[in-house]
């Protein structure tokens, strides 16, 4: 017990020494319009021009970076806004970019706050409903809820707040697309238990190369790896890593991991009237809580290849497309498969 106390406080005063050093890491002023602008500890190199919306939320300055892509053909006047991931980044859909841009669609994409370029804040109350409102505030700021409604696409976590966007926004929300979401099902009702923040914490800190790739290859590649995935290890190493944000971001992080794990989603699905797809790579076995989770509750946690189908069966009129040899992130590990399915569903609809 002494040495957890000794350690938690060791880490706690590691976290306030490096936010005291650069005190003011959420409030860079105005950081530059381009791809490769390092911005909030972030230098990946961005696919399309990066723009900032500025705006106060909880009492505090904040900047979301975001994509705003016009259509590379013949605009067929619809929108589709991109909605990434908790170890993704705006950035990481790239490739379904330039597939719905080709296709007439302009493309909004987000990194939301506390992630990638975006301001990390080192107070913030994280729910999906916040990071939801943010995201609704920023098209609003972009003139789009006025226009029309939109296809909404979220991927992992960003399947949970797409979910989350649907049901607070139903009208505006015509379309929705959730691709292998996290929150198909309650983990802390199987039994997992409550972790606290600071040892999620502990946990984020401690990412590197290595133990970012064997999650990533167990988990969002069905145990495959290819070295174009490493691209997507390195980003996020690079920010764990930054002398200045690198602990605000671990700590942003350890706090989604308990918004996530807390704020289920799986309850309010049949509330959905948006018109519904969900893309399934069914070898994914992604389970928040599944690594401290008691033996007994592990082999209950994480299997997509029924999940999908029962949350399928929960959204009225929605439609499941599987992946049977595909993991976490279908639309990286098998892109033209996946936006085969996509854009064969948006066409019909």
């Amino acid at each position: 017990m002494k040495l957890h106390y000794y350690l938690v406080t060791v880490t706690l005063a590691v976290f306030a020494r490096t936010i005291a050093s650069h005190p003011n890491s959420m409030l860079d002023p105005d950081p530059a319009e381009a791809p490769n602008t390092p911005a909030f500890g972030s230098d990946f190199t961005y696919p399309f021009l990066i723009h900032h919306y500025h705006f106060v939320s909880q009492g505090q300055p904040l900047w979301m970076t975001y994509m705003d892509i016009q259509p590379s053909c013949t605009p067929n006047h619809q929108t589709v806004m991109l909605m990434h991931g908790k170890n993704f980044c705006g950035a990481t859909w790239n490739a379904t970019i330039h597939v719905l841009a080709a296709a007439g669609y302009r493309v909004i994409v987000p990194d939301q706050i506390g992630w990638c370029k975006s301001s990390k804040p080192h107070g913030y109350q994280f729910s999906l409903h916040q990071l939801s409102l943010n995201t609704y505030n920023l098209l609003e700021h972009l003139g789009i809820p006025a226009k029309q409604n939109i296809t909404v696409i979220g991927h992992s976590m960003g399947g949970m707040t797409a979910t989350r966007f649907a049901l607070m926004y139903p009208t505006f929300t015509e379309r929705l697309v959730l691709a292998n979401p996290i929150g198909l099902e309650d983990w802390k009702a199987l039994g997992v238990p409550y972790q606290p923040i600071i040892t999620s914490y502990s946990q984020e800190l401690a990412s590197n190369y290595a133990s970012i790739r064997a999650y990533e290859q167990s988990t969002y590649y069905a145990n495959t790896w290819n070295s174009s995935y490493d691209v997507w290890v390195n980003m996020l190493v690079d920010i764990y890593r930054n002398p200045f944000y690198g602990a605000a971001f671990a700590w942003d992080m350890a706090l989604a991991t308990d918004m996530v794990f807390t704020q289920p989603v799986v309850y309010e699905f049949p509330l959905i009237t948006s018109k519904t797809l969900l893309l399934i790579g069914d070898k994914d076995n992604t389970a928040i809580g599944k690594a401290w989770a008691p033996d007994s509750v592990k082999p209950l946690l994480g299997h997509y290849e029924v999940l999908g189908k029962k949350v399928a069966a929960l959204i009225n009129g929605s439609k499941l497309i599987e992946f049977a040899d595909l993991g976490h992130a279908p639309q990286i590990q098998a892109p033209d498969l996946f936006h085969d399915a996509l854009m064969g569903w948006l066409k019909a609809t």
